[in-house]
């Protein structure tokens, strides 16, 4: 099955807030959070959380990586759920001091408000108009391990670079879920899987194998998309076909385009992109990152 909308997916296992960003909750004896979405849609998660977990706070949230759309409203959850700890990994917590870093994510975080302010699909009246608000890792991971939250449930911490150098998975064994969001690519609205290496794209296809051979009942997936049972599989096989494939195209492209990594990304994202009716990724947000992957294959090609 695909799941594509908020809500409940499996026993005590939900999508609150907002599918296009969403922060996953694990309702168990503690309550856990993965991810942390976008920063004005802070409010949403909250009221979407309060709702199923009713007084009893989230004791942890686990960060895959800080890019703007994955951390953004961690520090508003602090606020709401004081007790919270939040976990990512040592270069994570590093990025959240590096003055461009928050500037970046500040300035994106401000054109996603400004887009949700005249979305129909949003509550305009629920959301946040500040912008970013930058925060503190509580729990650093070092090196990979296993969280005991409770006596019959524990966190796998993945170290899975590729598409970031600070990009974690978390895998829970006693109920087979995998949140992996863009270390395993992204599926758009069109159906189209997104390869979403950004620093390392060798690393990225490392990452995608080993998380592929994890026994995994529930995938989720960085934005829109839950995957359960047997559509977890074809998603990887898809997702490592699609890698090559794209890999392949921006290699033919830059060979016509005699080496201009701006064409090429013009090219890809009028074959990517614009067929994507939405909701997607805001235009700035995409481009950053499609340039990114396309200089680093340039580079590679030599």
């Amino acid at each position: 099955m695909i799941l594509s909308t908020t809500g409940h997916v499996d026993r005590d296992f939900h999508v609150t807030g907002f599918a296009w960003s969403p922060t996953y909750l694990l309702d168990a004896a503690t309550p856990l959070l993965f991810e942390a979405g976008f920063y004005s849609m802070g409010p949403l998660y909250a009221r979407d959380i309060r709702k199923i977990t009713g007084t009893r706070d989230p004791s942890h949230l686990f960060l895959t990586h800080v890019h703007y759309d994955h951390c953004g409203a961690a520090a508003y959850f602090k606020k709401v759920f004081p007790g919270i700890t939040i976990c990512a990994s040592r270069r994570a917590s590093e990025i959240l001091f590096r003055p461009n870093a928050i500037e970046l994510m500040t300035s994106l975080s401000r054109n996603f408000t400004h887009l949700a302010e005249t979305s129909p699909d949003i509550e305009g009246g629920a959301i946040l108009h500040s912008p970013f608000e930058p925060f503190t890792v509580d729990r650093v991971f070092e090196h990979e391990e296993v969280v005991a939250v409770d006596p019959d449930l524990h966190v796998q911490v993945l170290f899975t670079p590729g598409h970031t150098r600070d990009m974690l998975s978390y895998y829970i064994p006693e109920r087979k879920i995998l949140i992996a969001t863009e270390s395993a690519g992204c599926r758009s609205q069109t159906g189209q899987i997104v390869s979403e290496f950004l620093v390392d794209f060798d690393a990225y296809i490392s990452s995608l194998k080993r998380l592929a051979l994890l026994d995994t009942d529930i995938f989720c997936q960085g934005h829109h998309f839950v995957y359960t049972g047997r559509d977890v599989g074809e998603f990887f096989d898809s997702s490592l076909q699609a890698a090559f494939a794209f890999r392949g195209r921006v290699m033919e492209l830059l060979t016509m385009e005699k080496d201009s990594v701006d064409r090429v990304v013009e090219r890809i994202k009028e074959e990517e992109y614009d067929p994507n009716p939405g909701p997607k990724q805001p235009e700035r947000a995409y481009l950053l990152n499609l340039k990114t992957r396309v200089a680093h294959l340039a580079r590679k090609r030599g």
